[in-house]
């Protein structure tokens, strides 16, 4: 194999590399239940219950909107996690 083999070798695999981990401005409950190894269903269970910070976009699947997470609730989630449930209160001492 020649170097200039070997160079374009290396540079198809780097733009798969790169492209594999692009960032995007929004992921698919798919998508990002791949990032947090979780189900798909349970993304959208903690979209529907308001755990993660989602909205609802027309998905090109006829009336029925998806589910869509920012880059930035993806950022927030890895840091803290889920988040109270809708309506949680805090239990305190009162004594």
């Amino acid at each position: 194999m020649t170097i200039e083999e070997q160079l374009q070798r290396i540079e198809t695999l780097l733009v798969a590399l790169v492209d594999r981990q692009a960032v995007k401005d929004w992921y698919s409950t798919d998508e990002f239940a791949r990032m947090v190894g979780k189900a798909e269903f349970t993304v959208r269970e903690w979209c529907r219950l308001g755990r993660i910070r989602a909205e609802k976009r027309r998905s090109g699947r006829g009336a029925f909107a998806a589910w869509v997470v920012s880059h930035h609730e993806s950022l927030r989630y890895q840091r803290e996690g889920l988040l109270p449930p809708v309506g949680h209160r805090r239990v305190t001492d009162s004594r």
